[in-house]
This record gives C-alpha cells, structure tokens and sequence, in this order.
C-alpha cells in the first residue's frame, strides 16, 4: 500500500473509532440524562402514557388521572380541592412540566423508578397495565382547610408542624391557583398558564409563600431573641427586672428605640414579651451579642439553605456580618432579618418540644401499586437551640402572651395550654406599606405538644392602623390547631 493510501485508511480507521466512540458513549454514559431530559418528548409520553399513581392525605387521594382524547398523551392529570393542596402537591403539566411532589417523586408517580422495577417486571408476565405508586404524606385534611380557609381572601401563608416528630401538619399559600387548570395540552391549559404565570400577575398565585417566600418576622423574633439570652447567661430570671432605660438608644447611635406600648422601662423579660417591647429585646440582643444571637438562630435553622421537606425551603437568614446597632435591630425581627413561615413554625416547635428540634418533612411513605411500603421516613432531629429548662421558660412567658396579651384570641379552653406570641412586621421604604400580620404558637395537653403553627397574613385588606398578628392571625392559628386536636380525639 502507497504511503497516500495508508494515510487515508488510518484517517479513516480513526473516524470509525470516533464513531464507536461517540455511539458508546451516548448508550451507555448519557443514555439516563437523555432518557429523562426535559426536552426529550419520548419522556413526556412515556409521564402520561400510564394513569399515574396518586398523592395521599389522610388515606385519600388529593390527585387523580383521567383518560384523554390526545394522540400523544392517554392521560392528564387531575385534582381535588387544587388551590387548597397546590402548596403540597405542585402540578404536572403535559406541556409545562412539573413541580414540588409532583416532580420530586416523579419516579414514583409514574411507575418508572428503580424501586419499581420488580413491580414493572411482574406487570409484563401478567400482562397487568403499568401503574405509578403513591406518595403519602403527613399532612392532616382538616388542618389544611382550616387555614386555607382562615386565609381565604387574605395574601398570606400558613406552616403547621407536630413538633415531636417534624411532621408537616398544614402548609397553606393564598391566593393560590389550580394546578388542573392547566395540566392539559389544550388552548384554554396555555391560557390558564399565560396568565398565572405571567410577571405582571402580582398576586404571584404559584409562589408557594408557606416555603418560599421570606418575610420580616417582627415581634414572632422576639421569642428567638429570650431563648438566646437565656441559653447564654444573660437572663436567668424571667420576673426580674431587665434594667431597661426609656427611651432605650440603640449602642453606638444617637438613635431611639421605639417601642408602641407604654410600661416597658425596666420591665421584666415576661412583662416584655407580654407587651411586645421592643427596647428590652433590642438590648437584648445587644448584650447577647452578634456571633452568640447567631449560634441560637443557626440552630433553630436559619442560614440553612439546604432544608427539603422534600420540596426545598427558602433560607431564612439572620445577617453574619452587621455592627451593633443592626444586630439590635435584627433581634427584635426587623433589619435584615427575615424568615419563611415554615421557620417560625419550626421555631415554635422547638420551643414546644423541650428545645428539640425535629427536621420538618411531608412524605410519610412511597408506597408501590400493590401497596407494599417502599420507603419510610423516619423523624430526625436537626438541634437542640435551647435547653428543657429554658424551653419550659420561654413556654411560660408564650402562654401569658395568650392568657394576657395579644394572644388572646388564639386560646382553646378544655384544659388545652396555648402558648403564643403575637407579631406586626414593618416594611417598605421608611415602613410605608402596610405591615405584616403574624402569629406564632403551639397546643400542648397531657401528653405534650401536637401542634406547632406559624401564620402570616400579607395583605388583608384591613387599614393600616387594623393590621396586628392578635387580631388577624391569632383566629386562624387558633383554628388549625383546634383541627388538629379534634383529629386526635
């Protein structure tokens, strides 16, 4: 062979070898992300070739499948009670994709996970029609209406935990959408999406705020900030006298710290949190101190931008880096501090649960076509921010919010502790807009604590001056919790 010939074979020997090369790579190496790309529509038909299994809450299904006349998908998907449950389930969309559980345990939903793979296997020697799992969650039914509709036509979010275990009792968002609306491939399905999720929608209805918005907690903070001056010395007496001026200057400023009661000079941490003021907290937190205030508020899970319920939170944060002043301000929940409702909800359960903290989470089971239970999720606990002794303090002072304070209208009578703490976030430039109603609390009886909920009311409608977390959260958290004991009766 002549030395142009050879050059040509091995030039094209080489792009055989590229070849085999390339073809091997795509079957063996990114054959999975291909087969489950997005884009890939073989994927989108394979979703809804099949009914797909169903989410559970209180052993019933809040989703479903009905049969269609598409050539490309046999099925759609559909739900109960969709604007109540969207925070929960998500949607899945035939031509917009999928969200939350919906995505998150796609897998499961349609059949084609790797744990399914025994029942697919099964499914072709019988000839059985293929099915997707189920997902069951931990939330409670009756809960879950009770805040919806406490909410109703409020702009606001609600977070309800079991605080011995972490269980995901209620998460409401309002307004809220239909995931049904648009789950088909019609015209009316992108329709109903243009518009919901159009940027100049600014009701946001597909913002899960319970989750994934973040908010300034104002006076709900406070609670934080008396953990932390207990657990690192600075108060070991929750009836003695604080030594707080009036009016208190914030350190290193000339600036006053206002409060919007009268009876906070030298009150007692007790008195303090029964009132709501805001100079015995702010210097509080100044003697606590920036680095301390953090390691409390770390462990009662802010600054963690990792927390999957399965459906990841929003991290709630408290600013590692601000001088004295700001950190004074942050302790009583305004400055740079801000949080999701599910944070307070965790942070109130903690306080519930002797100062353990349990990490939140909402799937209870996967469980395969034939029922067999494919995963369980175990509690686990994230921290501890606060000692049994100090848990049991704070607890004190809550439950004198509720039995003499603001907190009032969240009391539950038969023998039922409530502890609470009442809050009115400012916001906007110089606090023009109109503040944030919030309410933290928890039920404890007998046998501990089975209900820990946080609640946050953005936009009610109300006048400026109607606005408070006592008159226009407290009812709502007061209903959910009564749901939830009334379910364990």
């Amino acid at each position: 062979m002549n030395k142009p010939l050879r050059r040509i074979a091995i030039f094209c020997g080489l792009l055989v070898l590229a070849l085999l090369v390339r073809a091997n790579w795509l079957q063996y190496v990114e054959a999975e992300k291909l087969n489950t790309h997005d884009k890939n529509r073989r994927v989108l038909i394979e979703r809804y070739a099949d009914e797909r299994g169903n989410i559970i809450v209180d052993g019933k299904p809040i989703t479903g499948s009905v049969k269609t006349d598409s050539a490309d998908f046999a099925y759609k998907r559909t739900y109960v009670n969709g604007p109540m449950w969207a925070p929960v389930t998500g949607y899945a969309s035939q031509v917009f994709g999928a969200n939350q559980l919906e995505k998150l345990e796609d897998g499961i939903l349609t059949g084609n996970s790797d744990q399914l793979f025994f029942d697919r296997t099964m499914a072709m020697f019988t000839d059985d029609e293929k099915k997707g799992g189920n997902v069951v969650t931990t939330l409670n039914g009756a809960a879950q209406k009770a805040a919806f509709e406490g909410l109703g036509s409020k702009k606001g979010a609600v977070a309800a935990i079991d605080p011995k275990t972490g269980k995901i009792l209620a998460l409401a968002s309002t307004p809220s959408y239909d995931p049904g609306a648009f789950a088909g491939s019609a015209t009316a399905d992108e329709t109903a999406w243009a518009k919901l999720s159009s940027k100049d929608n600014k009701e946001k209805p597909m913002l899960n705020r319970a989750l994934r918005e973040v908010y300034p907690p104002g006076s709900v903070f406070k609670v934080v900030t008396a953990a932390a001056a207990l657990e690192h010395g600075k108060v070991d007496d929750i009836n003695a006298k604080t030594d707080t001026e009036e009016p208190y200057i914030l350190p290193t400023t000339r600036t006053p710290m206002k409060n919007m009661v009268r009876g906070c000079e030298n009150a007692t941490l007790k008195y303090a949190l029964q009132i709501s003021c805001n100079s015995v907290f702010a210097k509080l937190g100044d003697e606590v101190g920036r680095d301390k205030m953090l390691e409390t508020v770390k462990k009662f899970g802010f600054n963690n931008d990792e927390l999957d319920t399965p459906v990841r939170a929003a991290m709630s944060r408290y600013n590692e880096s601000m001088d004295r002043p700001g950190n004074s301000l942050s302790s009583i929940g305004q400055f740079d501090t801000a949080t999701t409702p599910l944070q307070m909800a965790m942070v109130a359960a903690a306080i519930a649960n002797d100062g353990k903290l349990m990490k939140p989470y909402m799937v209870d089971q996967l469980v395969a076509p034939n029922l067999d239970v494919i995963s369980k999720t175990k509690p686990q606990e994230m921290s501890r921010p606060l000692s049994s002794e100090n848990a049991q303090l704070v607890r004190d002072m809550m439950e004198n919010v509720v039995e003499n304070g603001g907190g009032r209208k969240a009391a539950l009578g038969d023998g039922v502790k409530v502890g609470g703490k009442t809050g009115t976030a400012q916001h906007g430039e110089k606090n023009s807009k109109r503040p944030y109603a919030w309410f933290i609390s928890y039920a404890m009886t007998d046998d501990g604590s089975p209900v820990a909920v946080a609640v946050v009311v953005e936009d009610s409608g109300a006048s400026r001056e109607d606005i408070s977390g006592g008159g226009l959260a407290a009812p709502i958290a007061k209903d959910v919790m009564k749901a939830v004991l009334d379910s364990k009766r």
